[in-house]
C-alpha cells in the first residue's frame, strides 16, 4: 500500500513535460500523440494542453471526450533498465476551452515555440482533461486514485 497523496503524484507529473494523449478516433480506433503539459499540473484532477482547433485530436474530442494520458519519467542514470522511473496513467474527460483569459492563466513562455503569437494565436484552443482515475508507479510503489 502506498502513502502517496494526489499532491505527490501531481509533482511526479509536473516533472515529466511530455505525455501521450489518447483519443478515440474514426472506426473505433485509438489515436495517440505527444503533448506537453509544460508543468501545468496543479492537481485537483485537471491537466491543461494547448492545441490548434483544426487538429484531429480536437475532432476526436468533440466526437467523444473520453481521453487517457500516459506520463513516463526516467529512473536513475540507466532509465527503466537500471531503476524503474515514475509513470502515471490518467483516464478522464476532455473539455475544450476557447477563452483568452483562461489561456493567459495557463500560458508559459515556452509555448511560443508552437504558438508564435502567444494567447493571440489564431485557431488556438485549450484542452482541459479532468481525471476520473489516476494510477501511478514509482519504483516498487504503486497506487490509484478515483476522483
Amino acid at each position: 500500500m502506498s502513502d502517496k497523496t494526489m499532491k505527490d503524484v501531481a509533482e511526479m507529473m509536473a516533472d515529466i513535460d511530455f505525455c501521450m494523449m489518447e483519443t478515440k478516433t474514426d472506426g473505433d480506433r485509438i489515436a495517440t500523440r505527444p503533448m506537453s503539459s509544460n508543468g501545468d499540473v496543479d492537481y485537483d484532477g485537471d491537466s491543461y494542453f494547448f492545441s490548434y482547433e483544426n487538429s484531429r485530436k480536437i475532432r476526436d474530442i468533440r466526437a467523444d471526450p473520453h481521453v487517457s494520458l500516459s506520463f513516463q519519467g526516467t529512473g536513475g542514470v540507466m532509465g527503466l533498465v537500471g531503476k524503474p522511473g515514475n509513470m502515471v496513467a490518467v483516464q478522464g474527460k476532455a473539455e475544450l476551452i476557447d477563452d483568452k483569459s483562461t489561456f493567459a492563466e495557463h500560458w508559459v513562455p515556452d509555448l511560443e515555440y508552437w504558438f508564435k503569437d502567444g494567447i493571440e494565436t489564431p485557431g488556438m484552443i485549450l484542452i482541459k482533461v479532468h481525471a476520473d482515475r489516476v494510477t501511478y508507479w514509482s519504483g516498487m510503489d504503486q497506487g490509484e486514485f478515483t476522483l
